[in-house]
This record gives C-alpha cells, sequence and structure tokens, in this order.
C-alpha cells in the first residue's frame, strides 16, 4: 500500500526523530490506534519510515475498544491488513466503568489514565519496547497554554518519555508536524477515519484552548510558532535538548 502525498510528513516525522533520538535499531514499536486522523496518520508515516530509516525497527499497532455500543472497527482492521502490520484490538469496558458506573462529571482525566494502562500493558505483551503517540505540533502549543491557564504551569509533554515501571519508552514522532498538514494527507489519502464515539468529544478543555489560540492567531500571525519556538528556546520538557530522556516515575 503507497501513500502519494506523505513526503511531507515523512519530512517533519524524519527530523523528530533524529532530534530526540527515538528510534533505535531493534526497535518494536507500537502505534496507539484511535481511529482519529492523528493516530491513522502517524501508522502510516511509521510504516513508510521503517522502510528507509537507517536503523532498521519494527511497526505493530494498537486499538483499544472503549465499549460503546456502536463502536465499529472493520474499517481500521482492514487497514491493518493491507498495510500489512501486525495488529491488536483490544476490548475494554471503559465506556462503561467511567460513564455508567463512576458517573464522572469530568471523565478525561480518568479515562486517560486508564487507556495509557491498556495501552503499556497491551504494547509489553505484543513484545513491543516503545509506544508511538499521534500527538502533533498544534498539540505541543495547546498542552502548554492550557497547563498554563489552569494550573499556573510551564510545561507540556514530552518528544520523548521513558516510563521506568513500566520499562517502555512513549514517543511523539509528529511534534513538528502541523495539523493543518496531517488534515491534507488523511483528505488525500482515504484513511478510514472514524468520529469519536465519545460523548466528551470536542466539549473538552483543549478544544476551548485551541479555539482561543485559532482567534489569537488572527490577530498574532505565526502566534503558535513563536510558542513553539519559545518552548525549544527554554528548553521545556526536553524540547531543546537532543537525545534527552525524561525521566516518569
Amino acid at each position: 500500500m503507497k501513500f502519494e502525498n506523505i513526503r511531507r510528513l515523512l519530512s517533519f516525522a524524519r527530523r523528530a526523530v533524529d532530534d530526540y533520538n527515538m528510534i533505535e535499531e531493534g526497535d518494536k514499536i507500537a502505534v496507539g490506534v484511535s481511529g482519529g486522523k492523528d493516530s491513522l496518520a502517524l501508522l502510516a508515516v511509521m510504516r513508510d519510515l521503517s522502510i528507509f530509516y537507517p536503523k532498521k525497527f519494527t511497526v505493530c499497532a494498537i486499538t483499544l475498544d472503549m465499549g460503546f455500543s456502536d463502536g465499529d472497527f472493520d474499517a481500521i482492521e482492514e487497514f491493518y491488513k493491507r498495510l500489512g502490520i501486525e495488529y491488536k484490538i483490544v476490548k475494554t469496558k471503559l465506556a462503561e466503568i467511567i460513564f455508567d458506573v463512576r458517573k464522572e462529571s469530568n471523565p478525561c482525566s480518568l479515562c486517560a489514565r486508564m487507556r495509557r494502562g491498556i495501552l503499556h500493558d497491551s504494547a509489553k505483551e505484543m513484545g513491543c519496547n516503545k509506544i508511538a503517540l499521534g500527538h502533533h505540533f498544534d498539540d505541543v502549543v495547546e498542552t502548554f497554554v492550557m497547563n498554563l491557564f489552569n494550573e499556573g504551569r510551564i510545561g507540556t509533554f514530552s518528544p520523548v518519555t521513558y516510563l521506568d515501571r513500566k520499562d517502555i519508552t512513549m514517543i511523539r514522532p509528529l511534534v513538528y508536524a502541523p495539523e493543518k498538514d496531517i488534515k491534507y494527507f488523511v483528505k488525500r489519502s482515504a484513511l478510514p477515519v472514524t468520529e469519536s464515539k465519545c460523548p466528551e468529544d470536542k466539549a473538552t478543555d483543549r478544544e476551548k484552548y485551541k479555539q482561543l489560540l485559532a482567534e489569537l492567531e488572527k490577530d498574532n500571525d505565526g502566534l503558535r510558532h513563536r510558542i513553539f519556538c519559545a518552548i525549544k528556546k527554554a528548553d521545556i520538557d526536553g524540547y531543546g535538548v537532543e537525545n534527552e530522556k525524561i525521566q516518569n516515575n
């Protein structure tokens, strides 16, 4: 399966992988695939990168079935097969636990923690030493602004995070890729993007700050890029230092 419009995303990913030493010879990397545009684009990028990158590595994919009654993974499963990669669809009861049993008023934080735990365990079961997540350039900036406004904290997620309790490394190869370039690729590549079934989708804090940044950028062209450059210059969470592993206990 070939992707005709992937070169720009591959360029962003190759630079991030090299800058932060994300990949080593012999790695087995699980891509966490939700079915959204970012994770599907990342899977395509990682598959193609594995073909020509000088350090040889293998790619597999993991999708968590949240347990929503109308969830359908047939298109994603067929996509995995067309790419010719190993994959695993993990059935969970997260939707029932979070929304029916616990009736969480602010479910996103708990859901994220539980999904991470299941993803880590599933990757280890598949023999992976790394997990790749689809966070992109805009996510880095939005998380920084969200942390500043909500917590009074200077920080965002790291490009590389080593989880010593799980002995697994999280990498984010798309941190240099703007969301608009991912949308362009996905639109022209007929990827099987599925809409989120979560009732909280589009109603999160992240969406609020995404809209805030969009409004601010109307009068401040290039604002996101200046924020990202400031993060790198200040070496916040490992963005300014090459080959740094951020310990997360």
